[in-house]
């Protein structure tokens, strides 16, 4: 999935702009424009991969942002990754026959842990199961409902399930830019030998080297790049 360390933007999107929540907070966010032109930027800044995410479609179930994100898919030529509101195995094939490289599957997983495999026979290598942490425990439908499972735990399950990847997503810390926190992603990546997807709370360069310190294998950015706090050629040159 990844040869070596990425450093993977975020491209949020709600009501079909970019947003980047608050502590995965429903209408915290601050906005930045246009997705489309967003993503665009980023690649023009040297992105590997993109980090999408349909927050309309995390809190509301159902996909909402689905133009965009096909918009994205057309202009840009990297590996799209792409999450929220995909709770069946034909909204996973549906984006993965329209060109995007990975899905993302949070409550769907949690809800059906047997979706991740049924996909992976038929797409392999494409699921990533995205595991958002709240006070220690995942949250699901928009980081709104506990559902008592351990992240690290949760993480070598969905292993064994054939997941490709995980996407843990430290909610307490999600878009305040006060720093990650180390022990909570080290847990994950010392369950798993498959690939880890860090986000939440990056601020500094430092933070982007604590993450590969603990064995990440890759960081989502969000905040800290829209808001200036380091460029892209900045991070990935760490």
């Amino acid at each position: 999935m990844y040869d070596s360390f990425s450093v993977v933007p975020a491209v949020d999107m709600q009501d079909g702009e970019v947003v980047q929540l608050v502590g995965g907070e429903r209408d915290t966010g601050t906005r930045y424009g246009d997705p489309v032109e967003a993503a665009e930027r980023w690649v023009g800044a040297g992105a590997e991969s993109l980090h999408l995410v349909d927050l309309d479609g995390a809190f509301e179930g159902e996909r909402v942002n689905a133009d965009a994100v096909e918009a994205i898919v057309k202009a840009v030529d990297v590996p799209v990754q792409v999450g929220g509101g995909i709770r069946t195995a034909l909204d996973a094939g549906d984006l993965l026959s329209l060109g995007v490289d990975r899905v993302i599957l949070g409550t769907a997983a949690v809800e059906d842990p047997d979706i991740v495999t049924r996909i992976s026979e038929m797409y392999a290598d494409s699921v990533i199961v995205s595991l958002d942490a709240k006070d220690g425990e995942v949250v699901v439908d928009g980081w709104t409902e506990e559902t008592g499972l351990d992240p690290a735990e949760a993480a070598g399950r969905y292993e064994g399930l054939g997941a490709a990847g995980i996407l843990f997503t430290d909610v307490d810390v999600e878009g305040q830019l006060t720093g990650v926190r180390r022990g909570p992603i080290e847990a994950v990546t010392e369950a798993v030998d498959i690939p880890v997807i860090a986000s939440g709370g990056v601020a500094t360069l430092d933070d982007i080297r604590t993450l590969r310190e603990v064995g990440a294998a890759a960081v989502v950015v969000g905040t800290a790049l829209y808001e200036g706090k380091f460029t892209l050629e900045d991070a990935m040159s760490v």
